[in-house]
């Protein structure tokens, strides 16, 4: 019995042996083939590293102005009996927004015309006499000085008039209508926005260090969110020579052709100052980067040889860089890098340093300045 047990004992062991022998040696070859392997290579699209001339921009936000806003009011008080325009509707200066109650005033004007008709018939008749000398020169005087008075008086009631007839002082584009028919107003009570849309103006602050690159016509780019009208050029028309005390800030505002009026006053937009100066920079894609809390860095294409074969193989190099400033899909490069050099423009995550690659552009993006997304 104990015999039979060595023996199974003995056969398990050896078993276990010939199985952990076997498995030893498919590990060992497995770690010889791995030794050995070398990972295909990497497709990429690749760019060109470039020496570009880009413009000089000097950027802020700002706020648009109408060149000429104004709520009109009622000058007096009264009952309006007339709304002669349209909420929203574009008028031209002169044109009748609100006639107001005047019908005692047009008897009181009846009433001072015949008084001046009068006074002026006195006047004639005066002249005549004063020739034949059968009045004085004070006689006469006296019918001046009436007529002067009955036409003042006529004067007075159609400026009364005039102030309940209220017009648009300008051309421009109404608001809301802040009135009814029939309503009381009060002096001073507002009536409707009036608004002049085209031109319009851009208010923006710049630092004083500023100031000596600022001068009137530059150009000035305006771009907003939301409006899908692309950006728009206009020119600097005035430089505030006071500058804030508090905030050392400069105030700048140029005039923009609005011909579509989608501009509107109060609105905020982004500013660039185009300064007549370019910036030579060194441009690569920004997709380029691959961005790391250390130091950026970009992979570099550099011709080898395989080992082993002895093939012209291509292979990535990664090289730290120091970037400036953004601008479209491209990023312009400081140091690090050299005009004319080849970078993975990419996929640059999935590279690692000394890598073979293989370029293939035909499904390389279309890099630009000023991309237009398709959704945006």
């Amino acid at each position: 019995m104990k015999k039979r047990i060595f023996f199974t004992v003995l056969g398990l062991l050896l078993l276990v042996g010939a199985l952990g022998g076997i498995k030893g040696l498919q590990i060992g070859r497995m770690i010889a083939q791995g030794s050995q392997f070398t990972p295909p290579p990497e497709t990429v699209t690749t760019a060109e590293v470039r020496a570009d001339q880009w413009e000089t921009l000097i950027t802020a936000v700002g706020s648009l102005e109408a060149v000429q806003g104004v709520t009109v009011t009622a000058e007096l008080s009264g009952k309006i009996v007339a709304i002669a325009f349209e909420p929203g509707s574009r008028v031209v200066a002169g044109d009748l927004l609100v006639q107001q109650d005047t019908s005692s005033e047009v008897a009181q004007l009846r009433a001072a015309e015949a008084t001046a008709e009068l006074a002026r018939t006195n006047l004639e008749r005066g002249a005549k006499l004063l020739a034949t000398h059968t009045i004085s020169r004070s006689e006469y005087d006296n019918f001046e000085a009436q007529y002067k008075q009955a036409a003042a008086q006529v004067d007075n009631v159609r400026a009364v008039i005039a102030k309940k007839t209220i017009r648009a002082p300008f051309a421009g584009r109404l608001g809301i209508r802040l009135v009814n028919l029939g309503q009381i107003i009060n002096e001073g009570e507002p009536i409707v926005s009036l608004q002049s849309l085209d031109p319009i103006f851009v208010n923006f602050l710049l630092p004083q260090q500023q100031l000596g690159a600022l001068a009137p016509d530059l150009r000035v780019r305006i771009g907003t969110d939301g409006l899908g009208t692309g950006e728009m050029e206009g020119r600097i028309t005035a430089i505030n020579p006071l500058v804030d005390a508090a905030t050392r800030n400069l105030r700048v505002q140029a005039t923009v052709a609005n011909p579509d009026e989608r501009l509107h006053p109060g609105m905020f937009v982004n500013v660039a100052v185009v300064l007549p100066q370019a910036t030579p920079v060194l441009a690569m894609p920004a997709t380029a980067v691959l961005y790391a809390p250390y130091s950026d860095s970009v992979f570099v294409l550099e011709a080898s040889t395989d080992a082993k074969t002895g093939q012209p193989v291509t292979v990535v190099r990664q090289q730290f860089v120091r970037l400036g400033e953004k601008r479209g899909d491209f990023v312009a490069v400081l140091s690090g890098i050299r005009e004319g050099d080849r970078v993975v423009s990419t996929g640059v995550f999935k590279l690692r340093n000394g890598q073979t690659v293989v370029v293939d552009n035909t499904l390389s993006p279309e890099f630009t300045l000023t991309p237009q997304p398709a959704d945006s």
